[in-house]
């Protein structure tokens, strides 16, 4: 398997034996349940479908009841395909633990970032301020943002205030630095986008190059 769902727990550090502390970010993965599977002949492509955090069944569909009945299981909040170059021999029911990924793998890590509302221009872009004397009227303001008379209008794409973040994010090249098997959790390297608690999915890196 190259794909794994859980929810982020928060950031801590790890010490090696030179006393050489690394950030990292702790990720509560699994166990996942294998809800479907694809197959070449019947769907045209090679996938297991994965079910992460059981629902309630008053807040679940009646499809998604069906799908969780014939997998002997619970319906489950997320749903999400990881697609294969191969048939795999997993079958439904069958349970995704953090057991399949080792320390030292390189992994992208998906999640959907921090929603921060209505921002400006400063907090949402980076653009400077203006000064704060001699009668500045120009403090946090975004500036001019169109031309002259022509063509007499505003430019798609203008960076200006609106809604920031609450938007799905991938940091990709991220190393394993430990796997608790017991506890099934993934110690990922570096921050990973999302609040404390907050859905993501971590899956085998496209291009696996480490970062320094």
């Amino acid at each position: 398997m190259t794909l794994i769902l859980g929810r982020k727990k928060g950031m801590t550090q790890l010490f090696a034996e030179d006393g050489t502390a690394t950030g990292c970010t702790v990720v509560e993965a699994g166990p996942c349940v294998v809800m479907q599977v694809r197959t070449q002949e019947r769907d045209g492509y090679d996938a297991v479908q994965l079910g992460f955090e059981d629902l309630p069944d008053r807040l679940a569909k009646k499809p998604m009841r069906g799908t969780a009945k014939a997998a002997g299981t619970a319906p489950k909040r997320f749903l999400r395909e990881d697609r294969l170059k191969e048939p795999t021999e997993m079958g439904v029911g069958d349970a995704v633990t953090v057991e399949s990924f080792n320390e030292g793998d390189i992994v992208d890590v998906i999640g959907t970032s921090k929603g921060r509302g209505f921002a400006g221009t400063i907090k949402r872009h980076g653009f400077s301020r203006g000064p704060k004397t001699h009668g500045s009227m120009n403090y946090r303001r975004p500036g001019s943002i169109g031309c002259s008379a022509y063509p007499g209008r505003v430019i798609k794409g203008k960076r200006m205030s609106g809604h920031y973040g609450a938007k799905r994010k991938t940091t990709k090249n991220l190393e394993i630095l430990r796997v608790d098997q017991d506890r099934g959790l993934l110690f990922v390297k570096g921050a990973i986008p999302g609040p404390n608690g907050g859905f993501v999915q971590v899956q085998s890196a496209r291009t696996g190059v480490k970062k320094g």
